[in-house]
């Protein structure tokens, strides 16, 4: 296989530097970025989501940010879908496709492909959440063991989100998830690409997040969110994960004051991270780990006329 043809994912928790780190990347090797995050390719909201900067979007061709109305949702399909397309293109112009981002659902999707199940309708989803909650977790499992007995030693009994998944799969198409999950073949083999994952310590990622936080109230936060205020934007969108909203509507209500909102934001920046470690621990083991500080070795490392990407690490 032409070494030139890697794909690059790059991922690590949020504030980790990964944006950073992949613009470095993609100026020693000729590459491009695609984003991965889930928040980003939301227009407006540019600050909030710590979209990559304009000056860096124009010495390097970033693609998918910024794309979707606020009023609409994106899904990993669509994403997966519109990846490929760009991946393919940035190939065949002899560059380097490198994806970074910090949501593991779109990179699992592109590494293991999407699973192509019917969409459930809504109060299907709304009723099986509902019994999951009134009997709650444990009991639950033992419920979707009897109806889907192949979900046993794949799910863990405590994963409430798969779980309830996994059943309405089954109660709505009659077909277990793991049916359907051999059903899917992924567009590009697995040896394609060469996987980075930006670990921290955790006391380094906390400065990282706060400094985060101040930078985003000095370059207009509370601006983004008053325009979001304005706009009639459903309770389950999935436009109001972004962090920084709820808080930030607190303090425009006079709910709070901005030193208290700079700080729940923090916190829940920080447990949103821990959660990103957590599904990187589960899903992610087989991603070279780098820290920030070593970023510059692997730079050194990179000679886009003589390119051997898996003799970086």
């Amino acid at each position: 296989m032409d070494k030139m043809s890697k794909i690059i994912l790059i991922s690590g928790p949020t504030a980790s530097g990964k944006s950073n780190f992949a613009i470095k990347v993609a100026k020693k090797i000729n590459g491009e970025i695609v984003n991965a995050d889930s928040m980003q390719v939301y227009r407006k909201f540019k600050i909030l989501t710590a979209r990559p900067e304009i000056r860096d979007q124009k010495k390097i061709r970033h693609h998918l940010y910024g794309i979707v109305n606020l009023n609409k949702n994106y899904s990993t399909g669509q994403w997966l879908r519109s990846a490929i397309k760009i991946i393919k293109d940035i190939r065949k112009r002899k560059k380097i496709p490198i994806l970074v981002g910090g949501t593991g659902l779109y990179f699992q999707s592109l590494i293991n492909g999407l699973v192509e199940i019917p969409e459930i309708p809504i109060k299907i989803r709304k009723k099986i959440r509902l019994l999951q909650k009134k009997e709650g977790q444990k009991k639950f499992y033992k419920r979707l063991i009897k109806i889907d007995p192949k979900i046993q030693d794949r799910i863990n009994s405590n994963d409430a989100q798969r779980s309830t998944r996994a059943y309405e799969i089954k109660y709505y198409t009659k077909i277990s998830m793991y049916d359907w999950m051999n059903k899917t073949k992924p567009e590009f083999k697995a040896n394609e690409f060469l996987k980075l994952y930006i670990d921290l310590k955790k006391e380094d990622l906390i400065k990282k997040i706060l400094l985060r936080t101040n930078k985003m109230i000095e370059e207009g936060a509370i601006g983004e969110v008053k325009t979001y205020l304005n706009l009639k934007i459903q309770k389950d969108h999935s436009v109001k994960k972004i962090i920084g909203i709820a808080e930030l509507t607190q303090y425009l209500k006079k709910q709070i004051n901005l030193e208290k909102a700079q700080e729940l934001i923090s916190i829940k920046t920080r447990q949103y991270a821990k959660r990103q470690a957590t599904w990187a621990r589960s899903r992610m083991g087989s991603w070279k780990k780098i820290h920030p500080i070593n970023f510059s070795k692997y730079i050194k490392k990179l000679n886009k006329s003589s390119l051997k990407l898996d003799q970086l690490i």
